[in-house]
């Protein structure tokens, strides 16, 4: 049995293919554990949900800002973009099907993977946040996309604001932060203010911002945080973090980290992309 975290797909099934060819995996004995940003601007999701699907639990998937995104344009609270690839899943016969499976997806993971223990989100990780809070705060958002008020929560899910967590935060004001910081975080303060503008690597944090994995003090330092969502920052390997977006939409890399018994011997597998979007757009 092989387990393997692999990287933001963003709708390239041919290069989810090829990769899976590269580690022949078999859904009998192996287990994939998908970090969010399954569809939109690559050219198969609708190929890559029926893929997902049909693998059933050999496919523990995350979602991203991306497939939040799907649904809010499903029920109809946001617009699709110019440069969205969703409409094969919007018109397909079975659509709804999708929708309902997608809705079942995880906000955050954390697995003992060969003895390794593994926080999983798309993006990242407030400072002030425990993994145990993490996943007690991904189980709050869970909750409602599984809920009867799916469409009133999508309707309130976008926005800014509040831009820090406060944990006497309520109602829509909690969820969002908390949505934000999963799916939509890449750089905040020391007290965890969170910008999202900037999509750059490190090395272009706005000023009086970093990373969110390198504010002193985190609590979750001690933890291994494996995470997507920057393809700017690319293939980074820590102890403590494992970055596993290369850009596949971009004509970067699909990634695929094998966990072994031992950390240091978890194994990098790739594959290269066929380009669908031009960085920057």
């Amino acid at each position: 049995m092989a387990l393997y975290l692999i990287g933001d797909l963003q709708g390239c099934d041919g290069a989810l293919q090829r990769l899976l060819d590269k580690l022949d995996f078999s859904p009998s004995r192996d287990t994939l554990y998908l970090l969010g940003d399954l569809v939109n601007r690559g050219p198969a999701s609708v190929e890559v949900l029926r893929r997902l699907m049909g693998y059933g639990d050999a496919a523990r998937c995350l979602l991203g800002n991306h497939d939040l995104h799907l649904l809010a344009a499903a029920y109809g609270i946001r617009s699709t973009h110019r440069l969205d690839t969703l409409q094969g899943i919007l018109q397909a016969p079975d659509r709804v099907a999708m929708l309902d499976w997608l809705r079942n997806q995880r906000m955050a993971m954390r697995e003992t993977l060969d003895g390794q223990d593994i926080l999983m989100v798309h993006a990242g990780v407030l400072p002030s946040w425990s993994a145990a809070q993490t996943m007690a705060l991904a189980a709050e958002v869970e909750t409602v996309l599984r809920g009867p008020d799916l469409v009133g929560f999508l309707e309130q899910m976008y926005g800014n604001t509040p831009a820090q967590w406060d944990d006497a935060l309520q109602g829509m004001d909690r969820l969002r932060v908390i949505v934000n910081a999963l799916t939509r975080l890449r750089f905040c303060t020391l007290n965890g203010r969170m910008e999202f503008e900037s999509k750059e690597g490190t090395g272009a944090s706005p000023a009086g911002y970093m990373p969110w994995f390198e504010v002193p003090g985190r609590l979750t330092a001690a933890n291994t945080v494996a995470f997507g969502h920057w393809s700017t920052l690319g293939w980074l390997g820590r102890s403590d973090l494992l970055s596993l977006d290369t850009g596949c939409v971009w004509g970067g890399s699909l990634s695929a980290l094998k966990i072994q018994a031992a950390p240091t011997h978890n194994e990098l597998i790739q594959v290269r992309c066929e380009q669908a979007q031009q960085p920057g757009n």
